[in-house]
């Protein structure tokens, strides 16, 4: 989503893309360092957050800023999570990925808390004129049909062959291959490439190569549980 956001922003020119770390193009609002380089942003800014709704800048709503919320299956996600723990220095060692499945479903909070929560605090917003809700499965399936839904939202008008340009550059493959996109600038203590890529496959459905059938089916009746009140249905229900 940066990275489409980044493309709409500049035109469809790749010189930002190529040239500027996407956690400078779109500074993460949740840390310290962040402050500076989005007071010498120009408006109107791009800025990227994990934060759960409760603890989302107030100001955000009472202001005309608009929020695209992006969510993922979440066994893929959890899989995803799985091994970045593993390389990201600002997690605890992950052990194997049934301890992992398992803290996951008791209710054990993460960096960002419960997944669970995240989405339900979100979709509260889901009626509101300057609120996005989009899936990484939506844009795996049709990844122009999501970059045109991104820019009528925004009321950007882009020719075809910008869009094209959006599209392109926002492929997983091309992003893998950006050093501007896929962290390989970060140093080993922070990010160790060497045990899981960040960029790692791209796709969607690889739970089904970690999960076992029971730990499917437990995973799904938690998460029917915690979710049976939300009015929402999700690609991968």
């Amino acid at each position: 989503m940066i990275e489409i956001l980044s493309l709409i922003h500049s035109k469809g020119d790749q010189t930002l893309v190529k040239s500027i770390p996407n956690w400078d193009r779109a500074p993460w609002i949740e840390t310290t360092e962040s402050l500076a380089k989005l007071k010498s942003h120009p408006r109107p800014r791009l800025i990227t957050s994990h934060l759960p709704v409760q603890l989302f800048p107030k100001s955000f709503f009472s202001s005309k800023a608009k929020v695209i919320y992006t969510a993922r299956n979440p066994k893929d996600m959890l899989v995803s999570l799985y091994y970045f723990a593993k390389m990201a220095s600002m997690y605890d060692d992950p052990g194997s990925f049934e301890q992992f499945l398992d803290r996951f479903l008791n209710g054990a909070d993460f960096l960002y808390g419960s997944w669970l929560d995240h989405v339900k605090g979100w979709m509260k917003l889901k009626d509101k004129p300057n609120f996005l809700f989009l899936t990484y499965e939506e844009l795996q399936q049709d990844l122009r049909a999501g970059v045109v839904k991104v820019c009528k939202f925004l009321g950007k008008e882009l020719d075809e062959k910008t869009i094209d340009l959006v599209v392109e550059n926002a492929l997983f493959r091309n992003m893998k291959d950006n050093k501007m996109a896929n962290f390989s600038t970060l140093p080993p203590g922070l990010m160790d490439q060497e045990k899981s890529k960040f960029m790692r496959k791209g796709i969607t459905g690889d739970w089904k190569n970690h999960f076992t059938v029971a730990q499917s089916e437990n995973f799904d009746q938690v998460y029917q549980e915690k979710m049976k009140d939300l009015a929402a249905v999700f690609p991968w229900e």
